[in-house]
């Protein structure tokens, strides 16, 4: 069990952030950021940080932190009571993104896509850091892609302090790795005792617990695993249990394929109102902010 995760049946129904107790030595920190769950069309997207004393850096060195994906599970549950058996100079965080929270961004208009969700829970987990007193002089970030313009957008959100953004940092420096392993244990605890809201007062829950936890794979869109839960799980009308990213394509074309159709029945100027709201944009019109459409701007290509 993980301090940062969900009491035992207990639903996840909203992000949360978790902070380990705030370290006593004094001096300047060193900060490292990672994630855990990007890719997967199943459970939380969960962020976490791990900073200590640059004085502490030696010893750090030689505790066994690295990217938690090339570890084992028991090694990362080690290593997570590891990051927890030095107060004193060892603290840690997470930012758990519940998929809920994850599927309503990607699917609002305009949309908060996935790269936006995820540098806000990075600034938010250093700027809680930086506000509980500890002093920060450097950060590494393991990110994908383009990492110098996110790395100068950081540095201008946070002056005076030295960052480095760059991929695979959780295997080149020892802070990302710790924090590799608190957002991945995390996350790994969370799926395994995942509490299924929709079964609360149901009168039916140990059937279908017993029927939604199993074999549910990695979480990943190509696991074989994962896609035959998917499949085998879809409900025609409510589609999925909140513990699925609605906004991932692969549930989006499993929810043509075996849903419900919603038919919308015009039948007077309001109602067509109602239908024009949750048409989906063309040509110039598609992914323009819902302001511009409230006020009835028109795009310049149409004049």
């Amino acid at each position: 069990m993980a301090p940062s995760a969900p009491a035992p049946s207990q639903p996840l129904r909203e992000s949360y952030t978790y902070h380990s107790p705030k370290p006593t030595a004094a001096g300047q920190y060193i900060l490292g950021v990672d994630e855990a769950g990007r890719g997967p069309v199943l459970g939380p997207l969960v962020y976490g940080v791990a900073y200590c004393p640059v004085s502490y850096t030696e010893q750090l060195d030689e505790l066994g932190f690295a990217d938690s994906k090339a570890l084992t599970p028991e090694t990362r549950v080690a290593l997570l009571d590891t990051l927890c058996s030095d107060p004193t100079n060892l603290g840690w965080s997470v930012r758990v993104i519940c998929p809920q929270a994850i599927s309503s961004g990607m699917l609002r208009r305009p949309p908060t896509n996935l790269n936006r969700q995820s540098e806000e829970a990075t600034v938010l987990l250093i700027r809680e850091v930086l506000d509980s007193g500890i002093k920060l002089s450097e950060v590494y970030v393991d990110a994908l892609g383009s990492t110098k313009p996110y790395e100068a957008y950081l540095s201008s959100l946070f002056p005076g302090i030295d960052f480095t953004v760059t991929t695979k940092a959780d295997s080149k420096f020892k802070i990302v790795g710790a924090a590799s392993i608190a957002a991945k244990v995390t996350r790994d605890v969370c799926i395994e005792g995942w509490a299924f809201e929709e079964l609360d007062g149901t009168g039916c829950e140990l059937e279908l617990v017993e029927k939604w936890s199993k074999d549910v794979g990695s979480g990943y869109p190509s696991d074989p695993k994962t896609q035959a839960w998917l499949k085998n799980h879809v409900e025609p009308t409510f589609g999925f249990p909140k513990f699925v990213r609605f906004s991932w394509t692969t549930v989006k074309l499993l929810l043509e394929k075996d849903g419900h159709r919603v038919k919308w029945y015009v039948t007077d100027e309001g109602q067509a109102s109602l239908k024009k709201a949750f048409e989906t944009g063309q040509g110039r019109d598609k992914d323009r902010c819902s302001v511009t459409k409230d006020l009835q701007l028109t795009s310049v290509g149409y004049l």
